[in-house]
């Protein structure tokens, strides 16, 4: 490996073609393509769970748009879970009528058909259930647990079910994990204890969690009927959708951008992930149409049942992982395609070294910084292992707004926000795609 002079030479040699790339997507022929490639796509597929055939369609149609496109694309077969929603409402009874918007959680198991009435427990945390356990057995549970951070306050969606279910709860209903709410429930994956019974679990809004809350606080005695036709079917057979642009010298040797095809079952999936997907498509139709070819091999990938958590990845990586010594760069975008502040990096010192001035390069669009902390589910376990990483750091504070709900459509997407993602994106892999050397582990 050389010194740092050498390397800040080396890719301050790719100036040019770094702004090249910038100016076909920011202003040329290029300018907007990938925003109305999401538009036709999650128009014409709409959402996509793991296992539906929404799902299927949305492979077939992105397999048809890229090999279109002139890019060589193919299909790893892959198996994923199938959990259905059927049909599902709330309503309370007591203490006035009310119907209640609820959005079912994946994997959960569904009421009887006849429903499930009882009272509520109203708890604003986990340690609240344990406190007041002799009050829960019978009951449903609501958690109106308040908002700290996404990752934080997940664990309510992901675990309610189970620690209700120590409790002797029947369901749980809990407010939706989000920062924002008009109204609106946000669904997402739970997960059942192994020897915990299995009680059906769905999200609440914000305002309803809130006001059965006070009512709770009042004293006055609330029951809700629950009808939830949840259920899960046998594992469901699908792929992950690959296409590449091979290198000239190092064919063999990987740079991977990735973002997830599958959705939620409800909105357009528009924001999470169809941005990502589109952008890691969109930087390599970026180079190709630049006639650039890099010495190393790009690769997109686009993951399937990311949302079941990271399924079709883990099973790519169980595949792949022979070949690690390979795997130069691994990139994931799943955070939202809003306007872009910075690359997030999981690497070796050196390997940061060489990043900061790849980065450098992205000085025209004014995003040139440089965070810790590469992250995404899906490139998780390369990570793990020691291959560097790299994720996108857009102005995503109103991510969880939308996220996971009726408001994911294409009402979110900018379309010159996803022209600045895509340049950096496209910026990034080919220049780590094309230096002398890969990445220092």
């Amino acid at each position: 490996m050389y010194g740092n002079q050498d390397i800040a030479t080396e890719v301050a040699g790719y100036a040019d073609v770094a702004k090249q790339i910038i100016d076909l997507a920011v202003f040329g022929a290029a300018q907007n393509r990938s925003y109305r490639r999401l538009a036709d796509f999650t128009d014409a597929i709409g959402n996509r769970v793991s296992g539906s055939h929404n799902l299927e369609m949305a492979i077939k149609y992105m397999y048809n748009a890229m090999t279109q496109d002139g890019l060589d694309v193919h299909l790893e077969p892959v198996k994923i879970p199938h959990w259905v929603r059927g049909k599902e409402s709330a309503e309370m009874i007591a203490p006035r009528a009310k119907s209640l918007a609820i959005l079912g959680l994946g994997s959960s198991v569904g009421t009887p058909p006849e429903g499930i009435e009882a009272e509520v427990l109203v708890v604003q945390s986990f340690e609240e259930l344990k406190r007041r356990a002799s009050e829960a057995m019978g009951r449903i549970v609501v958690f109106n647990q308040p908002f700290v951070s996404y990752g934080e306050t997940v664990a309510y969606r992901a675990y309610g079910a189970s620690e209700a279910a120590k409790e002797g709860a029947l369901a749980t209903l809990i407010r939706s994990i989000t920062p924002f709410s008009i109204n609106s429930p946000h669904t997402g994956w739970q997960d059942y204890q192994a020897g915990v019974k299995r009680i059906p679990s769905a999200c609440i809004t914000v305002e309803d969690a809130e006001l059965m809350w006070r009512m709770a606080q009042r004293g006055q005695k609330i029951v809700v009927r629950l009808t939830m036709g949840a259920k899960t079917l046998p594992d469901a057979d699908s792929f992950n959708t690959v296409v590449e642009i091979t290198g000239w010298q190092h064919p063999e040797q990987v740079v991977l951008l990735s973002g997830h095809l599958d959705s939620w079952d409800v909105g357009q999936g528009a924001m999470d992930d169809g941005g990502g997907a589109m952008i890691s498509w969109e930087a390599l139709s970026l180079i190709k149409d630049l006639g650039l070819r890099p010495r190393r091999t790009l690769r997109t990938v686009l993951w399937t049942a990311e949302e079941q958590g990271g399924v079709g990845a883990q099973q790519y990586y169980n595949l792949h992982k022979v070949n690690m010594s390979n795997f130069d760069l691994v990139m994931e975008s799943d955070l939202g395609t809003f306007t872009p502040v910075a690359l997030q990096f999981t690497g070796s010192d050196a390997a940061r070294k060489v990043m900061a001035e790849v980065v450098k390069l992205l000085f025209p669009i004014n995003t040139t910084k440089l965070e810790a902390h590469g992250e995404g589910t899906d490139i998780s376990p390369w990570m793990q292992a020691g291959v560097p990483g790299a994720s996108l750091h857009v102005a995503d504070n109103r991510y969880f707004w939308f996220h996971h709900s009726e408001g994911d459509t294409m009402t979110v997407q900018d379309p010159q926000a996803m022209n600045l993602c895509s340049a950096l994106w496209a910026v990034v892999a080919y220049v780590v795609a094309d230096l002398q050397d890969m990445l220092p582990r």
